[in-house]
């Protein structure tokens, strides 16, 4: 009938298969003899499933750059707590039991909390943020909501001090931690690690003190002659970092400002990997010709810490 509507005249053409649930094809009746090439595709699988599984992988695709952009943490903050006498073991159990999934459904990652071997008394940890935007946001979602709420006076209980607080940022593209196929202990086996007990993994974190400018010369002389002589010697880089000089997004949270740091993140298998790789490095001409090199820039000592991470880090 002239002036009706297109889709009167036109018949819906059913899937062949029941459990396809896409929506039905309309075909105006001159077009019914090509219905199959609608529905069918040289494969013989309807048009509509394939389009649905393009659709899938691209989702995928999407959800694993993601995930790796995520996991990655364009934004790391590595934070020292000093602690109350005896208080250490306390606050590690309440922050692995209660503060690792409620900071990440908020929208960061928590990336690993380590015993300082060293200090019986610091609590090292550290977490990592999409961008400063995001940072502002998910702290004060996680600051704001009920389980720090709950818990802040118990955490409190144990500190003495939070602020030293490093903002950063990875040193070159691809130096950022990579947490892929990392798997996190359940909550269960939060507070039942033995701190006396052998040490399975040790996390180094060498803390450089430079002059201002001086990050990425550092950074590409660390890229290219430090990193070879560490994996020569059993060293796993974990991540490699520069100051973040970006606002802090959360000021209610301190952090140090004005420091101009280059930070190495180093695992080893064991103690006795750290010592036997610290040997090496010692005796290596090499090792000390970037050693005395890197004086150059400094504003102060290298800061070593020697860490074990908690039952349930994910860094380790």
């Amino acid at each position: 009938m002239r002036g009706a509507p297109a889709w009167q005249g036109r018949r819906s053409v059913q899937h062949p298969h029941p459990s396809w649930r896409c929506a039905p094809i309309y075909l105006l009746p001159q077009e019914e003899k090509e219905k199959e090439r609608y529905q069918i595709d040289k494969t013989g699988q309807p048009v509509c499933f394939i389009n649905r599984m393009i659709t899938l992988f691209l989702e995928s695709t999407m959800n694993i750059v993601r995930s790796a952009s995520r996991l990655a943490s364009p934004i790391v903050e590595l934070r020292q707590y000093t602690l109350k006498p005896g208080q250490r073991e306390t606050l590690i159990a309440l922050f692995d039991r209660e503060f690792i999934e409620s900071q990440e459904a908020c929208g960061m990652t928590i990336i690993g909390q380590f015993r300082d071997l060293d200090h019986p008394d610091m609590f090292v940890w550290m977490r990592g943020f999409e961008d400063m935007g995001a940072r502002k946001g998910a702290l004060g979602a996680f600051y704001g909501g009920p389980v720090w709420t709950e818990h802040r006076d118990a955490a409190n209980a144990t500190m003495i001090d939070s602020d030293d607080v490093l903002l950063l940022k990875p040193a070159w593209r691809d130096a950022g931690f990579d947490l892929s196929g990392l798997q996190r202990s359940a909550i269960a086996e939060a507070g039942k690690a033995n701190p006396e007990s052998r040490l399975d993994s040790i996390i180094e974190i060498s803390i450089h003190h430079l002059r201002p400018g001086m990050e990425a010369a550092f950074a590409e002389r660390f890229r290219t002659e430090a990193i070879p002589q560490l994996a020569a010697n059993g060293a796993r880089l974990l991540g490699a970092f520069v100051s973040e000089h970006a606002e802090n997004t959360f000021p209610r949270l301190p952090v140090r400002a004005g420091e101009n740091v280059f930070i190495a993140v180093t695992g080893f298998d064991s103690k006795e990997a750290l010592d036997r790789c610290q040997a090496a490095l010692a005796a290596s001409p090499g090792s000390r010709a970037f050693r005395e090199a890197a004086q150059v820039g400094a504003t102060k000592p290298v800061e070593t810490l020697r860490l074990t991470p908690t039952a349930r880090s994910l860094l380790r």
